[in-house]
């Protein structure tokens, strides 16, 4: 019988209001001064500052770096290692969506390993664990903020790096739907398609175990049930909070099944056109599953029916038809744009997206595996 390990931050906190016993949580480890890495926006509504002042409450000093761009990059965590160096800072903190969340965890890993973020390409490349990382998430899409995942965008070449190690799993994760009211509702749309694709893709990994199948399902239904709604009215605290249990039971999903080829195919968009991630995921999902129905149509199936489809007395098939209906169905509702060249994406560079999206370390685990040069720049050009 193969073993797995399942990987998760040994403290998370959710719920209206969590972020006040967070704090309390924070003080407790001893920190003596935070990095707090957040983005331009966050900085600017004070949220930073907001945290910054609880932070010194409890007597913890702190530094904010608001220099996590959308699609983090090289640039980025390197500015961020030199503000947490000159300032000795001895716990690192990020605050926001994915974008901070990963360019955190590459300020910490190099904070404790040395060398440079490119170094720790691919999967298990750190040798330590990274400097403790405290997560506080105000999106609910991306569940950066407790996986042993980090995106980093390499601007000379222009990809995505795809870190996935263990060292870089937070030790704290925060998840208060409070911190994610009014968000705007594009945003709202992208960073929940961007979580019903790591429920999907992680459903139908070759690495997926009862305990990883539980917790997509039920991010599947969840989101199916509170996306909508979260999207029409930014102020529900109701469907904030569930899609904040949503994005996280799709965060455990896919730490620790991992992912397929949307993700390895969205990651090239990202890093080459600097597209929002989980749009790109939302676009391109419908077309990898298709790819995928000759091998996965039971598990699509399954899919279709946790977002709420009839599909009794349907063979597999016809039931995984319904699922990519639904999938589409659920990101029109949400204005998703329908097409790549909508984005910007040109016919001319699929060659090169498709040769690096096989390249990319999450296509590995994809059901219809591997995949050709050719079947992949077909995907591209379905998605167009």
């Amino acid at each position: 019988m193969s073993t797995t390990t399942f990987f998760i931050p040994p403290v998370n906190m959710m719920g209206a209001g969590c972020l006040a016993e967070a704090i309390q949580t924070i003080r407790g480890y001893g920190f003596r001064h935070a990095l707090i890495v957040t983005d331009a926006g966050l900085s600017r509504a004070g949220v930073a500052a907001k945290v910054a002042s609880l932070l010194m409450e409890q007597s913890i000093q702190s530094s904010i770096f608001d220099g996590a761009q959308p699609n983090p990059t090289v640039g980025n965590v390197e500015a961020g290692l030199a503000l947490l160096a000159s300032k000795h800072c001895d716990c690192v903190i990020s605050l926001g969506g994915g974008s901070p969340h990963d360019c955190a965890k590459g300020i910490a890993l190099v904070a404790a390993n040395g060398g440079h973020i490119g170094d720790y390409e691919g999967v298990d490349k750190s040798a330590k664990p990274q400097l403790p990382l405290i997560a506080i998430n105000t999106t609910a899409g991306t569940a950066s903020e407790m996986t042993r995942f980090c995106i980093i965008t390499d601007e000379t070449r222009h990809i995505k790096m795809a870190i996935v190690d263990r060292n870089v799993t937070p030790i704290l994760s925060v998840n208060d739907p409070m911190l994610m009211l009014a968000k705007p509702a594009a945003l709202t749309a992208a960073t929940g398609m961007d979580a019903l694709t790591h429920a999907v893709e992680a459903y139908v990994s070759t690495a997926a175990t009862p305990i990883t199948d539980a917790c997509a399902l039920k991010a599947v239904a969840m989101i199916s049930a509170n996306l909508r709604q979260a999207v029409n009215n930014g102020e529900d605290l109701h469907a904030r909070e569930q899609m904040a249990y949503a994005q996280f039971l799709a965060g455990m999903a896919f730490n620790n099944a991992s992912l397929g080829y949307v993700h390895a195919m969205a990651h090239q968009l990202g890093g080459f056109y600097n597209l929002p991630h989980g749009v790109c995921n939302a676009m391109l999902l419908p077309h990898v599953e298709a790819f995928n129905v000759s091998v996965a149509a039971q598990r699509l199936t399954d899919i279709a029916a946790a977002m709420g489809i009839n599909v009794s007395g349907l063979e597999a098939v016809k039931g995984a038809e319904r699922c990519l209906a639904a999938i589409r169905e659920l990101a029109a509702d949400v204005n998703i744009p329908t097409g790549l060249t909508q984005l910007g994406v040109r016919e001319k560079d699929i060659p090169m997206l498709a040769t690096n999206a096989l390249k990319d370390a999450c296509g590995l685990t994809n059901p219809r595996f591997p995949a050709s040069q050719a079947e992949i720049e077909a995907i591209f050009r379905s998605a167009m």
